[in-house]
Formats: structure tokens, C-alpha cells, sequence
């Protein structure tokens, strides 16, 4: 038994994975620690999607609803979806056996903003959590538990679960501990001012406490994360990079941003990897940052010391940068800190450190709007993840992005995006290979030439025409009974786009079309009925002109009846009566 458990009561708790699986069933809500592959329960996922093999051979049901910090891994989110385990997933995945679960519809998928996954669970909104299971790097002799490489929701997982599941795992450092800084949120109402002003500042406790009688299960493991190597530097990323540090000096030159206050945040990838490379040889001094992950290129600028602090809730390191940070946890403790997403990702926070913040992006369109999670609006990619706390909340908030993908076959720039995740009001900066686009302080038409010019040259002239042409139909300002008059493959293709329905489409270009051919407008006509019964609310209907058969028939009649001189001379003495009686 390992000596990483220093709490007697727990050490009584030691179990093997598959014994521990027991005490997760069909219909369980489960939490999980794990952040971008790191820190991730490694045996107990195994052993439950053989739980749910074993029991779907037998024409029993066994699915659970898993919640995590974010991605996991293919040992985890992967054979819990190859095993049809999994009923429901949030708040972000990456693992493509997951993804393809999800779009074929055998896993629903909720995808929330990290800063809020934590808090809905605390706040009971998806009920009661059953299990929570968490990897540690050790359990104090009190019973705490040291995070390892990330913390994601554990807090609010292991608070809210009425069962909790530990794996303590040897290959994580036990030289991390002392890098976590574990500060609660209070429950809604009773929400406090969370006191961070600085990057830097420690303003919790190193281990996260729990109710140690909670605890059903301890799991010894000693598996390495998830560290995917990032690809090497390329030409384009390098033209990225050089773009977003020209983007920082202009800030620099504007009297918005000095040499040595540069507060960063950035996404995951390769290419704001290459940006952070990028800074190692820039002007700028004691960076800072506050953020999701920490990659490689972070740690490079710790070592280079260009970066004092690092501030955030996983790691997200190739497998080198982990030996690396497991050999020397104890000197990257200093700079480091890992801290729950509710506060590593809060509106709060960002919007007070004044970011300048950095994400990848699927496709952006001519206007600013940016799809960072689906594919051809239909198919989910991963997760809006933590991108939209810091696009939303901070200083400057930057989109960076190859100008196309598939070899060319694909442009990243677009008319408008198949799916919003970050609309134009929150997207500030957007830089590909071909340069950079400041969209502050410019309206939707001056934003288009700027965008273009960032897209594959192979792509700009189609953009181009789009924009001709919504430019003309803006200024045409045809209602779709106006085009209908106007019968032609581009004017049905517009009002389909609109209605999304072929009968519709016939009868507007047909008898619609033909009876309204002569008029110039006022097409439709609105007609109160009353007072609904039971709130009296006021009830009316609208119609098409000359669509109302019985209305038309009566006034056909009408001027098609003659004048006799009786009617003549009843209407007169009808007019008259009055005049008479007035008179008197």
C-alpha cells in the first residue's frame, strides 16, 4: 500500500478499480476530476464501461451522466463512449469516439461555459450528484486531498456527491503540492468579492477538504496523463505569431499597453503555442498570466524568465514538458498556480486583470461573428469550453486562426458563420497568416474589407461578391410578397431560404403572385374580433387583400347592383328624416 495515503481511516478504503466500479450504477450522475488530459481518474472509466458492457450483454441497461472539468482522454472519455455508457456529457470533450456518440444522438451533450459548469451543479440544477471520483497526488494525515495536475469542478463535485471515489496516483509529483490555491465560491445568494487583484495572488488553502465519511473507495494507480505533443513550428504558425506581437506593439505605440504589463490568457493548440514561442524573442518583460491551461510555451517563458506567473486550472503539456514539470514541480511550484475553473475562468476576475486574451476558432465571418465549436452548424466539434469567459470578459479579446484548413479546401473565413459561439460585440481582433483585423471602433461594413483581407487569396473574391450582393439586397429592402411578383430562380431561392417550406414557396409564386400583381403595396389587412374569453385579451387577424372570397362576392354585388328611381328617392327621404327632426 502506498504511503501517499496518510489518513488511517482512508487507507482502510483501498480497493481495486473494479471493486470500486460497484458503486457506480445505471442512472448515476458522476463526477470527474480532468482538464485537457490531465489529472483524470486513469482505471476507475475502464472499469465501469465494463460495468456497462457486461450489463448491456445481458439486455440491461447502464449509462451515467458524466461530468468533468473539460476534455479527458481516450482512457477515459473514449472507452466510456465506445461502451455506450455514457447518457449524458458536460461541459466540454475532445475525444472523437465521444464526438461521434454525441452527433449520432446515442449521448446528449450540454455544452456550458466553464465558469459556470462548477455553479450549476453546486446550486443542485441538474440534481442530486451521486458520485464524485477525483485523482489525487496524496491524502493527508487529516484527510485532504492533494489535486494533481488539474482541478476543473473537483471542489463542486466533491462537495455536492453523496459518494466519493479517490485515485491516488504515484507517477503525479508529489512535489505539486503547494501549487493549488483552493478557494470556495458560497452558494447563490451568498456570493463574496473574490479577492484576486493580481495574477499571482494565493488567496486559498493547498489541498481541498472533504467529508472524509463520504468516502466509499480509494484506487492506487500510477498511469501517466494524456500529453499530446504539439506539432512543430511552421512557417504559418510563425507568420500568425509575428502578427499578434505587430498587433501588441501597435498597442504598445497607442499608449494602451506597455513592455512590461503584458496580463495574457490563451487557448489551446498549436498555434497560440507558436504565439507564446513568438514572445520569447519580443520587447515584452514579466508577463503574466491568467488562464485556462499550461503549455509549452509557457513554461518556456518561466524558464527564459519572460513570465513571473502562471495562473490556472490544468496542464496541457507535451509528454517531454510533463517529465519535465513532474522533475521539477518543486521549482515551477513558485510560478504556478492552479486554482477551481469557477475561478480561473470568472467574469469577475478576467474582466478585472484586463487580459489580453487569445483563442482558436473553427470559422469567423465577414462581420466578426466566430464558430469555435461546430462543424457545418451541425455537427459539434468539442465545446465552447472557456473561450467565451475570457472573449466575453476581457480587456482585448483576439482570435487567431490559419486562413484556411483540409489542405485548402476549406476557407476560415466565411459570409457568415454556420454556427455563433462569440458574436461580433465580444470578438475584437481576428489575425491569420495574412495579417491582423482591429474591428474596435468600426461598424459591420467597415469590419468586411478589413476581415477579407485576412482570408486565402483564393477566397477573397467569392467573399467579395457576397457582400455585393447582401449589400444590393439591403438596399432593395423587398418584403417576400414583392419578390414574388418578380418570378425568378434567385428570387425563390431567397424566399426559401426564408421560409424553409416548398408548398409555401409554390402558393406565394403562384396565386399569391397572380392577385397581388397590380398593386403597389398593402398587401395585407389587419381585422380586430374582440376580447378573447378568459383574459380579455385583445384578439385580431391578418389576411392577404382580395383573398377573402365572401368579402369580394359582396362587393361585386354591390357595384354590380343598378339604381331605381325608388332607391334613388328612399335614400333621399332617409337623408331628409333626420334633417326634419333636427328642425324642430
Amino acid at each position: 500500500m502506498s504511503d501517499r495515503i496518510a489518513n488511517a481511516q482512508l487507507r482502510s478504503k483501498v480497493m481495486t478499480a473494479d471493486e470500486a466500479a460497484q458503486f457506480v450504477n445505471h442512472g448515476d450522475k458522476v463526477g470527474i476530476s480532468g482538464f485537457t488530459g490531465a489529472g483524470y481518474p486513469k482505471v476507475l472509466p475502464t472499469a465501469i464501461a465494463e460495468r456497462a458492457k457486461e450489463a448491456h450483454a445481458k439486455g440491461d441497461e447502464f449509462m451515467i451522466d458524466l461530468f468533468t472539468g473539460a476534455s479527458t482522454a481516450p482512457d477515459c472519455d473514449g472507452v466510456l463512449a465506445e461502451a455506450d455508457a455514457v447518457r449524458f456529457r458536460t461541459p466540454y470533450q475532445s475525444d472523437p469516439i465521444m464526438r461521434n456518440k454525441i452527433n449520432d444522438g446515442t449521448s446528449l451533450y450540454a455544452d456550458y461555459h466553464l465558469s459556470e459548469s462548477g455553479m450549476y451543479v453546486q446550486q443542485g440544477f441538474f440534481g442530486r450528484m451521486n458520485v464524485a471520483i477525483v485523482e489525487a497526488v496524496r491524502i493527508t494525515e487529516e484527510g485532504h486531498i492533494i489535486p494533481s495536475s488539474s482541478i476543473g469542478s473537483n471542489v463542486e463535485y466533491l462537495d455536492a456527491a453523496e459518494k466519493i471515489i479517490i485515485e491516488v496516483n504515484s507517477w503525479q509529483s508529489e512535489e505539486l503540492e503547494g501549487m493549488a490555491d483552493i478557494w470556495r465560491n458560497n452558494p447563490l445568494p451568498n456570493r463574496v468579492v473574490i479577492p484576486i487583484t493580481e495574477p499571482g495572488q494565493r488567496v486559498g488553502t493547498p489541498y481541498i477538504d472533504i467529508d472524509v465519511n463520504k468516502v466509499v473507495a480509494v484506487v492506487e494507480t500510477d498511469l501517466q496523463d494524456r500529453n499530446a505533443p504539439f506539432k512543430p513550428l511552421d512557417e504559418q504558425s510563425k507568420q500568425i505569431a509575428g502578427h499578434f506581437l505587430d498587433f501588441l506593439e501597435g498597442e504598445v505605440a497607442a499608449g494602451r499597453l506597455t513592455y512590461d504589463g503584458y496580463r495574457m490568457q490563451s487557448g489551446v493548440g498549436n498555434v497560440p503555442n507558436a504565439v507564446m514561442s513568438g514572445l520569447l524573442d519580443s520587447k515584452f518583460e514579466n508577463i503574466q498570466a491568467y488562464t485556462e491551461v499550461i503549455q509549452d510555451g509557457m513554461v518556456d517563458l518561466i524558464d527564459a524568465g519572460k513570465m513571473t506567473v502562471a495562473s490556472a486550472t490544468a496542464f496541457s503539456l507535451s509528454p517531454e514538458y510533463a517529465e519535465r514539470m513532474n522533475n521539477e514541480a518543486s521549482k515551477y511550484r513558485e510560478s504556478i498556480i492552479l486554482r477551481p475553473q469557477q475561478i480561473s475562468n470568472h467574469p469577475e476576475v478576467i474582466r478585472r486583470l484586463g487580459l489580453i486574451c487569445t483563442n482558436g476558432l473553427i470559422e469567423a465571418d465577414i462581420y466578426g461573428n466566430v464558430n469555435s465549436t461546430n462543424v457545418i452548424g451541425s455537427r459539434m466539434m468539442n465545446g465552447v469550453g472557456g473561450s467565451a469567459d475570457f472573449t466575453r470578459n476581457g480587456y482585448i479579446s483576439s482570435f487567431i486562426t490559419p486562413s484556411d484548413a483540409k489542405g485548402g479546401a476549406i476557407s476560415a473565413i466565411v459570409p457568415f458563420v454556420s454556427h455563433v459561439d462569440h458574436t461580433e460585440q465580444d470578438v475584437k481582433v481576428i489575425i491569420t497568416e495574412y495579417g491582423y483585423a482591429d474591428l474596435r471602433g468600426l461598424a459591420p461594413r467597415q469590419r468586411v474589407e478589413k476581415i477579407i483581407a485576412l482570408a486565402h487569396p483564393d477566397y477573397r473574391p467569392l467573399l467579395e461578391e457576397y457582400y455585393d450582393r447582401a449589400l444590393k439586397a439591403a438596399t432593395e429592402r423587398k418584403t417576400l410578397l414583392t419578390r414574388a411578383k418578380e418570378d425568378s430562380t434567385h428570387a425563390r431561392r431567397i424566399v426559401f431560404a426564408e421560409l424553409q417550406n416548398k408548398f409555401a414557396v409554390k402558393e406565394l409564386f403562384g396565386p399569391v403572385a397572380e392577385k397581388i400583381a397590380d398593386r403597389p403595396g398593402g398587401y395585407t389587412r389587419i381585422l380586430k374580433t374582440g376580447n378573447r374569453l378568459g383574459d380579455n385579451a385583445a384578439v385580431c387577424f391578418i389576411e392577404l387583400v382580395d383573398f377573402n372570397e365572401n368579402m369580394l362576392k359582396e362587393k361585386a354585388e354591390k357595384k354590380a347592383a343598378p339604381k331605381t328611381r325608388r332607391s334613388r328617392r328612399s335614400t333621399k327621404a332617409t337623408a331628409e328624416a333626420p334633417a326634419a327632426e333636427s328642425a324642430e
